[in-house]
């Protein structure tokens, strides 16, 4: 196989994954500087296997940015700093709470869209309806929306220049610092950061907080694109889903299977393991591909076909193990009632192919332009 690059993986990983897993199940990928795990077998034995595939490593930048927090502890302490929000993303409640917020909000955002004819919907939708869920969730709804993406961008920014090498950025530890006082001010509330300050640290809440911030608005966002991007895509879908807004939850799935938004998570060796035939060493770091593990022929049948009527192994785009999404029921619900709102609001959409870019990214996937006109 010829060299692979950043820019190929960014681009479309697909074909290569498929390539690579041809040969072997685990490959070490140069250009990333580790080993890639791309069946779904083996992607789920390493997700689950957190003693001797932690990302509680020096490696993993995102504690250097916000502090140590259940995205990058294991073991007890990764309890410790979980535990306390899980009561809160339960189905259940989460229905109780979010249902009617979820339809209402989605609706008033596709009208204000309504009037114009035209948008494009990653940069017009899908982000500021990610970032009202997730101010909602946080109980940060008296915070500007722009700073709350704001300060996102900055830590995501600090993050990924330490992940390249670079210096930290002042505007991390400046963001982290702004963070911190709407958090304070959330905690002193009634909300599920005032209840979870009960047992963590303002430290704690702080970095946790900030990591929901992370996920609820990054991986958020590019799934309400690709959900969109989807629909409006595949052939005859936008007029299945009209008739049949059951078809919505299954659109979701493929969605998620297809384009999972965070395309990889990170793991450090602890010792020196075998995996797939692949000799890793103690430290070196394995990146388990969500999308390759998503795209195996050997769990999913015509696994690059968009199927409403997939069966059989379930995706891992929300992780397994001990870090498994703990806002994957919500994120599902966000990205159904999107749609739905669209399909009720914007009933004649059709994507402007001229302007709309398809997914992209290396670590986070997302349509980089859905571009959409209808008539207002």
């Amino acid at each position: 196989m010829v060299e692979i690059t950043r820019q190929q993986l960014t681009e479309d990983p697909h074909p290569i994954h498929a390539e690579l897993r041809a040969e072997s199940p685990v490959a070490w990928v140069e250009a990333l500087g580790g080993w890639v795990v791309l069946s779904r077998e083996l992607a789920v034995e390493v997700m689950r296997d957190a003693a001797t595939f932690t990302v509680d490593h020096p490696g993993f930048t995102t504690a250097q940015v916000v502090g140590p927090s259940m995205l990058s502890l294991d073991g007890p302490e990764h309890r410790h700093h979980r535990d306390p929000f899980v009561n809160f993303f339960r189905l259940a409640g989460l229905r109780r709470r979010f249902a009617d917020y979820l339809a209402d909000t989605a609706a008033a955002r596709v009208t204000e869209l309504r009037s114009r004819g035209f948008a494009e919907l990653r940069m017009g939708l899908a982000g500021p309806f990610a970032v009202d869920v997730v101010a909602e969730l946080l109980g940060m709804i008296d915070v500007d929306p722009l700073e709350l993406l704001t300060l996102y961008r900055d830590i995501v920014g600090a993050v990924t220049d330490l992940s390249a090498g670079n210096a930290m950025p002042s505007s991390g530890p400046a963001a982290v610092a702004e963070l911190r006082s709407h958090v304070a001010r959330a905690a002193a509330g009634t909300g599920m950061l005032s209840a979870v300050a009960e047992t963590l640290t303002g430290d704690e809440v702080l970095s946790n907080a900030a990591v929901m911030l992370f996920g609820g608005i990054e991986t958020n966002e590019g799934l309400n694109a690709a959900a969109l991007w989807y629909l409006l895509t595949e052939p005859g879908l936008l007029s299945i889903a009209l008739e049949n807004r059951d078809v919505l939850a299954s659109l979701v799935e493929e969605a998620l299977r297809l384009e999972p938004a965070a395309a990889r998570i990170d793991r450090f060796a602890t010792r020196d393991v075998d995996i797939g035939g692949a000799s890793v060493a103690k430290d070196d770091l394995v990146i388990i591909s969500l999308a390759a593990a998503n795209r195996d022929p050997a769990s999913f049948a015509a696994p690059d076909e968009f199927r409403l009527d997939r069966r059989g192994d379930a995706h891992v785009a929300f992780a397994l193990g001990p870090h498994v999404c703990i806002g994957q029921h919500l994120a599902r619900m966000e990205t159904i009632a999107l749609l739905d709102a669209v399909l009720s609001g914007l009933p004649e959409i059709r994507l402007d192919s001229r302007r709309s870019v398809g997914p992209t990214g290396l670590v986070f996937r997302k349509p980089a332009a859905v571009a959409v006109t209808w008539q207002p």
